[in-house]
Protein backbone atom coordinates (compact mmCIF):
# COMPACT_ATOMS: atom_id res chain seq x y z
CA UNK A 1 0.00 0.00 0.00
CA UNK A 2 1.16 3.50 -0.80
CA UNK A 3 1.27 6.10 1.96
CA UNK A 4 1.57 9.80 1.06
CA UNK A 5 2.49 12.11 3.95
CA UNK A 6 2.11 15.87 3.58
CA UNK A 7 3.83 18.42 5.84
CA UNK A 8 4.57 22.13 5.80
CA UNK A 9 7.68 21.61 3.69
CA UNK A 10 6.25 19.22 1.12
CA UNK A 11 5.26 15.58 0.88
CA UNK A 12 6.87 12.15 0.82
CA UNK A 13 5.52 8.75 -0.09
CA UNK A 14 6.48 5.20 0.82
CA UNK A 15 5.19 1.65 0.65
CA UNK A 16 3.66 0.02 3.72
CA UNK A 17 3.35 -3.75 4.05
CA UNK A 18 0.08 -5.31 5.25
CA UNK A 19 -0.01 -5.30 9.05
CA UNK A 20 3.03 -3.02 9.32
CA UNK A 21 2.83 0.05 11.56
CA UNK A 22 2.78 3.19 9.42
CA UNK A 23 5.55 4.81 11.48
CA UNK A 24 7.78 1.75 11.08
CA UNK A 25 7.18 1.61 7.34
CA UNK A 26 8.12 5.24 6.82
CA UNK A 27 11.23 5.13 8.99
CA UNK A 28 12.34 1.84 7.44
CA UNK A 29 12.17 3.43 4.01
CA UNK A 30 14.03 6.59 4.94
CA UNK A 31 11.13 8.98 5.60
CA UNK A 32 11.80 10.82 8.87
CA UNK A 33 8.27 10.83 10.26
CA UNK A 34 7.86 12.64 13.60
CA UNK A 35 8.08 10.46 16.71
CA UNK A 36 9.50 10.39 20.20
CA UNK A 37 8.56 7.32 22.27
CA UNK A 38 7.17 5.22 19.36
CA UNK A 39 5.17 3.20 21.92
CA UNK A 40 1.83 5.01 21.95
CA UNK A 41 2.33 7.28 24.96
CA UNK A 42 3.66 10.68 23.88
CA UNK A 43 1.46 11.60 20.91
CA UNK A 44 4.34 13.04 18.86
CA UNK A 45 3.60 10.78 15.89
CA UNK A 46 -0.02 11.83 15.47
CA UNK A 47 -1.24 12.35 11.92
CA UNK A 48 -4.54 13.22 10.27
CA UNK A 49 -6.09 10.83 7.78
CA UNK A 50 -7.10 12.64 4.58
CA UNK A 51 -8.07 9.56 2.57
CA UNK A 52 -7.89 5.79 2.92
CA UNK A 53 -8.45 3.51 5.90
CA UNK A 54 -6.32 2.88 8.98
CA UNK A 55 -6.82 0.80 12.10
CA UNK A 56 -5.22 1.18 15.52
CA UNK A 57 -3.69 -1.89 17.12
CA UNK A 58 -4.07 -0.17 20.51
CA UNK A 59 -7.18 2.04 20.56
CA UNK A 60 -6.67 2.83 24.27
CA UNK A 61 -3.05 3.97 23.92
CA UNK A 62 -2.27 6.78 26.42
CA UNK A 63 -1.15 9.00 23.55
CA UNK A 64 -4.74 9.03 22.35
CA UNK A 65 -5.40 11.94 24.70
CA UNK A 66 -3.49 14.14 22.27
CA UNK A 67 -5.85 13.34 19.39
CA UNK A 68 -8.13 16.37 19.30
CA UNK A 69 -9.94 16.25 15.97
CA UNK A 70 -11.69 13.71 13.77
CA UNK A 71 -9.36 11.63 11.65
CA UNK A 72 -6.29 11.99 13.88
CA UNK A 73 -4.44 8.81 14.83
CA UNK A 74 -1.05 7.59 16.14
CA UNK A 75 1.21 6.35 13.37
CA UNK A 76 3.18 4.17 15.80
CA UNK A 77 0.06 2.14 16.62
CA UNK A 78 -1.79 2.12 13.30
CA UNK A 79 -1.77 -0.04 10.19
CA UNK A 80 -3.14 0.86 6.76
CA UNK A 81 -5.86 -1.08 4.97
CA UNK A 82 -5.77 0.99 1.76
CA UNK A 83 -3.56 3.51 0.03
CA UNK A 84 -3.62 6.48 2.40
CA UNK A 85 -2.99 10.21 2.34
CA UNK A 86 -1.92 11.73 5.67
CA UNK A 87 -1.07 15.13 7.08
CA UNK A 88 1.43 15.76 9.89
CA UNK A 89 2.19 18.96 11.75
CA UNK A 90 5.53 20.68 11.35
CA UNK A 91 8.07 19.62 8.77
CA UNK A 92 9.59 16.38 7.53
CA UNK A 93 13.29 16.55 8.33
CA UNK A 94 15.94 14.96 6.13
CA UNK A 95 17.66 11.89 7.50
CA UNK A 96 21.08 12.64 8.97
CA UNK A 97 23.97 11.57 6.70
CA UNK A 98 25.09 8.08 7.64
CA UNK A 99 22.06 7.42 9.88
CA UNK A 100 20.95 3.80 9.95
CA UNK A 101 17.34 3.10 8.98
CA UNK A 102 15.51 0.96 11.55
CA UNK A 103 14.30 -2.50 10.64
CA UNK A 104 12.54 -5.48 12.19
CA UNK A 105 14.41 -8.56 13.38
CA UNK A 106 14.48 -10.96 16.32
CA UNK A 107 16.63 -12.00 19.21
CA UNK A 108 16.91 -14.48 22.07
CA UNK A 109 17.13 -13.47 25.73
CA UNK A 110 20.51 -14.31 27.27
CA UNK A 111 22.32 -13.37 30.47
CA UNK A 112 19.31 -12.27 32.51
CA UNK A 113 20.58 -10.86 35.83
CA UNK A 114 19.28 -8.80 38.74
CA UNK A 115 21.04 -5.49 39.39
CA UNK A 116 18.83 -4.33 42.29
CA UNK A 117 15.58 -5.43 43.90
CA UNK A 118 13.60 -3.88 41.02
CA UNK A 119 16.09 -3.49 38.14
CA UNK A 120 17.40 -6.26 35.91
CA UNK A 121 19.67 -6.47 32.90
CA UNK A 122 19.53 -8.80 29.94
CA UNK A 123 21.12 -9.29 26.54
CA UNK A 124 19.47 -10.13 23.25
CA UNK A 125 21.46 -12.44 20.99
CA UNK A 126 20.39 -11.15 17.58
CA UNK A 127 19.42 -13.07 14.47
CA UNK A 128 21.39 -10.58 12.39
CA UNK A 129 23.97 -7.90 13.31
CA UNK A 130 22.74 -4.32 13.63
CA UNK A 131 24.40 -0.92 13.53
CA UNK A 132 23.20 1.84 15.83
CA UNK A 133 24.34 5.12 17.32
CA UNK A 134 25.25 5.57 20.97
CA UNK A 135 22.16 6.81 22.82
CA UNK A 136 19.56 5.08 20.64
CA UNK A 137 16.84 2.66 21.73
CA UNK A 138 15.03 -0.41 20.46
CA UNK A 139 11.35 -1.32 20.41
CA UNK A 140 10.94 -4.72 22.04
CA UNK A 141 7.87 -6.92 21.61
CA UNK A 142 7.05 -9.97 23.69
CA UNK A 143 4.84 -12.65 22.09
CA UNK A 144 1.40 -12.62 23.65
CA UNK A 145 1.75 -9.10 25.12
CA UNK A 146 0.21 -6.20 23.23
CA UNK A 147 2.36 -3.24 22.28
CA UNK A 148 6.09 -2.58 22.05
CA UNK A 149 8.31 -1.24 24.83
CA UNK A 150 11.21 1.16 24.26
CA UNK A 151 14.52 0.28 25.93
CA UNK A 152 17.81 2.12 25.38
CA UNK A 153 20.85 0.09 24.48
CA UNK A 154 23.44 -0.08 27.27
CA UNK A 155 26.25 -1.27 25.03
CA UNK A 156 27.83 0.28 21.97
CA UNK A 157 29.20 -2.02 19.29
CA UNK A 158 29.51 -1.68 15.54
CA UNK A 159 27.72 -4.48 13.71
CA UNK A 160 26.45 -5.55 17.10
CA UNK A 161 25.50 -9.20 17.45
CA UNK A 162 23.89 -8.56 20.82
CA UNK A 163 22.06 -5.69 22.48
CA UNK A 164 22.11 -5.07 26.23
CA UNK A 165 19.26 -3.49 28.19
CA UNK A 166 18.20 -2.61 31.73
CA UNK A 167 14.57 -2.72 32.83
CA UNK A 168 12.93 -1.37 35.97
CA UNK A 169 10.02 -3.38 37.31
CA UNK A 170 6.76 -1.47 37.12
CA UNK A 171 3.73 -2.75 39.06
CA UNK A 172 1.14 -3.72 36.49
CA UNK A 173 3.63 -3.40 33.65
CA UNK A 174 3.04 -6.50 31.54
CA UNK A 175 6.49 -6.69 29.94
CA UNK A 176 8.53 -5.78 33.01
CA UNK A 177 6.60 -8.26 35.16
CA UNK A 178 7.13 -10.92 32.50
CA UNK A 179 10.88 -10.23 32.48
CA UNK A 180 10.98 -10.59 36.26
CA UNK A 181 9.15 -13.92 36.03
CA UNK A 182 10.19 -17.46 35.16
CA UNK A 183 11.14 -19.02 31.81
CA UNK A 184 12.53 -15.82 30.34
CA UNK A 185 16.04 -17.02 29.52
CA UNK A 186 16.04 -18.28 25.94
CA UNK A 187 12.75 -16.61 25.00
CA UNK A 188 12.51 -15.09 21.54
CA UNK A 189 11.56 -11.41 21.30
CA UNK A 190 10.81 -9.09 18.41
CA UNK A 191 12.97 -6.01 17.83
CA UNK A 192 12.58 -2.86 15.75
CA UNK A 193 15.75 -0.79 15.83
CA UNK A 194 17.61 1.49 15.92
CA UNK A 195 15.35 4.32 17.08
CA UNK A 196 15.83 7.67 18.78
CA UNK A 197 17.47 11.03 18.27
CA UNK A 198 19.37 11.44 21.57
CA UNK A 199 22.61 10.35 19.96
CA UNK A 200 26.29 11.10 20.60
CA UNK A 201 28.87 11.87 17.94
CA UNK A 202 32.48 12.25 19.14
CA UNK A 203 33.27 14.78 16.42
CA UNK A 204 30.78 17.31 17.85
CA UNK A 205 33.57 18.96 19.87
CA UNK A 206 31.55 19.50 23.06
CA UNK A 207 31.87 18.83 26.77
CA UNK A 208 29.50 16.01 27.78
CA UNK A 209 26.79 16.37 30.43
CA UNK A 210 24.65 13.32 31.26
CA UNK A 211 21.68 13.61 33.63
CA UNK A 212 19.99 10.27 34.22
CA UNK A 213 17.27 9.04 36.53
CA UNK A 214 17.02 5.33 37.34
CA UNK A 215 17.04 3.12 34.27
CA UNK A 216 17.64 6.24 32.18
CA UNK A 217 21.34 5.57 32.80
CA UNK A 218 21.16 2.87 30.09
CA UNK A 219 21.66 5.13 27.09
CA UNK A 220 24.32 7.09 28.98
CA UNK A 221 26.36 3.91 29.31
CA UNK A 222 26.31 3.53 25.54
CA UNK A 223 27.36 7.17 25.11
CA UNK A 224 30.19 6.78 27.61
CA UNK A 225 31.36 3.60 25.89
CA UNK A 226 31.71 5.37 22.55
CA UNK A 227 33.19 8.51 24.11
CA UNK A 228 35.88 6.46 25.83
CA UNK A 229 36.53 4.40 22.71
CA UNK A 230 37.04 7.64 20.76
CA UNK A 231 39.22 9.19 23.53
CA UNK A 232 36.75 12.07 23.65
CA UNK A 233 37.71 12.89 27.24
CA UNK A 234 41.33 13.57 26.38
CA UNK A 235 40.15 16.96 25.07
CA UNK A 236 36.68 17.50 26.51
CA UNK A 237 35.21 17.23 30.00
CA UNK A 238 32.48 14.82 31.02
CA UNK A 239 29.98 15.22 33.86
CA UNK A 240 27.67 12.34 34.74
CA UNK A 241 24.82 12.77 37.24
CA UNK A 242 22.96 9.57 38.13
CA UNK A 243 19.88 9.87 40.33
CA UNK A 244 18.25 7.11 42.35
CA UNK A 245 16.12 7.04 45.49
CA UNK A 246 18.36 5.26 47.99
CA UNK A 247 21.65 3.40 48.24
CA UNK A 248 19.92 0.08 47.52
CA UNK A 249 18.76 1.44 44.16
CA UNK A 250 22.27 2.15 42.82
CA UNK A 251 23.61 -0.05 40.04
CA UNK A 252 26.41 0.07 37.44
CA UNK A 253 28.87 1.45 40.00
CA UNK A 254 31.68 -0.82 38.80
CA UNK A 255 31.03 0.02 35.16
CA UNK A 256 30.89 3.76 35.82
CA UNK A 257 34.04 3.56 37.93
CA UNK A 258 35.84 1.85 35.04
CA UNK A 259 34.93 4.75 32.72
CA UNK A 260 36.14 7.28 35.27
CA UNK A 261 39.40 5.40 35.87
CA UNK A 262 40.34 5.93 32.23
CA UNK A 263 39.97 9.72 32.47
CA UNK A 264 40.17 10.68 36.17
CA UNK A 265 41.08 14.31 35.41
CA UNK A 266 38.33 14.89 32.87
CA UNK A 267 35.39 12.63 33.72
CA UNK A 268 33.41 13.32 36.92
CA UNK A 269 30.69 11.07 38.33
CA UNK A 270 28.04 12.17 40.84
CA UNK A 271 25.38 9.91 42.38
CA UNK A 272 22.32 11.72 43.77
CA UNK A 273 20.10 10.09 46.40
CA UNK A 274 16.66 11.70 46.51
CA UNK A 275 15.13 9.89 49.48
CA UNK A 276 17.91 9.53 52.04
CA UNK A 277 21.11 11.13 53.27
CA UNK A 278 24.31 9.74 51.82
CA UNK A 279 25.68 7.05 54.17
CA UNK A 280 29.26 7.73 55.22
CA UNK A 281 30.08 4.11 54.43
CA UNK A 282 28.99 4.62 50.80
CA UNK A 283 31.29 7.59 50.27
CA UNK A 284 34.16 5.79 51.98
CA UNK A 285 33.73 2.67 49.87
CA UNK A 286 33.63 4.60 46.57
CA UNK A 287 35.98 7.60 46.76
CA UNK A 288 36.03 7.86 42.96
CA UNK A 289 32.44 9.14 43.03
CA UNK A 290 30.84 12.25 44.45
CA UNK A 291 27.60 11.66 46.32
CA UNK A 292 24.85 14.15 47.12
CA UNK A 293 21.41 14.25 48.69
CA UNK A 294 18.72 15.62 46.39
CA UNK A 295 16.87 15.15 43.13
CA UNK A 296 19.31 14.65 40.30
CA UNK A 297 18.44 17.71 38.21
CA UNK A 298 18.86 20.00 41.22
CA UNK A 299 22.18 18.41 42.13
CA UNK A 300 23.35 18.80 38.53
CA UNK A 301 22.30 22.45 38.51
CA UNK A 302 24.25 23.17 41.70
CA UNK A 303 27.40 21.30 40.68
CA UNK A 304 27.42 22.68 37.12
CA UNK A 305 26.71 26.33 37.98
CA UNK A 306 28.93 28.54 35.84
CA UNK A 307 30.25 25.56 33.87
CA UNK A 308 27.75 25.15 31.05
CA UNK A 309 29.81 26.83 28.32
CA UNK A 310 30.57 24.47 25.45
CA UNK A 311 28.37 21.70 26.88
CA UNK A 312 26.06 19.30 25.08
CA UNK A 313 23.59 17.60 27.42
CA UNK A 314 21.82 14.25 27.38
CA UNK A 315 18.86 13.62 29.66
CA UNK A 316 16.95 10.38 30.25
CA UNK A 317 14.61 9.08 32.90
CA UNK A 318 11.04 9.46 34.20
CA UNK A 319 9.07 12.28 32.53
CA UNK A 320 8.93 14.61 35.60
CA UNK A 321 12.71 14.36 36.03
CA UNK A 322 13.30 14.95 32.31
CA UNK A 323 10.97 17.97 32.28
CA UNK A 324 12.71 19.48 35.32
CA UNK A 325 16.12 18.90 33.72
CA UNK A 326 15.00 20.55 30.49
CA UNK A 327 13.83 23.62 32.42
CA UNK A 328 17.24 23.76 34.10
CA UNK A 329 19.13 23.47 30.83
CA UNK A 330 16.97 25.89 28.83
CA UNK A 331 16.08 28.56 31.39
CA UNK A 332 19.01 28.57 33.81
CA UNK A 333 21.92 27.16 31.83
CA UNK A 334 20.59 28.76 28.62
CA UNK A 335 21.84 25.94 26.45
CA UNK A 336 20.63 26.13 22.85
CA UNK A 337 18.01 23.45 22.06
CA UNK A 338 20.39 21.89 19.54
CA UNK A 339 22.71 21.02 22.44
CA UNK A 340 20.04 19.21 24.47
CA UNK A 341 19.07 15.62 23.68
CA UNK A 342 16.65 13.62 25.75
CA UNK A 343 14.47 10.56 26.18
CA UNK A 344 11.43 10.26 28.42
CA UNK A 345 10.49 6.86 29.83
CA UNK A 346 6.70 7.13 30.10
Amino acid sequence: MKIVVSAKNGSRDFECDPGEKILHAGLRRGVELPYECATGTCGTCKAKLVSGRTESAWPDAPGGRYLKSAGEFLMCQSVAHDDCALEVGGTLKPREPGAVAPRAFGGVVRGLRRLTHDVLAFDLALDTPVDFEAGQFALITVPGIAGARAYSMVNFDRRAERLSFVVKKKPGGAVSEWLFGDRVEGARLGVFAPMGHATFQPDAGKHVLCIAGGSGIAGMMSILSLACEADHFTRWDGHVFFGVRTERDIFFLDELAAFRARYPERLAMTIALSDEDVPASLSAAHPEFSFARGVVHAVAGERMAGRFAGVRAWVAGPPPMVDASLRLLLREARLPPADIRYDKFS
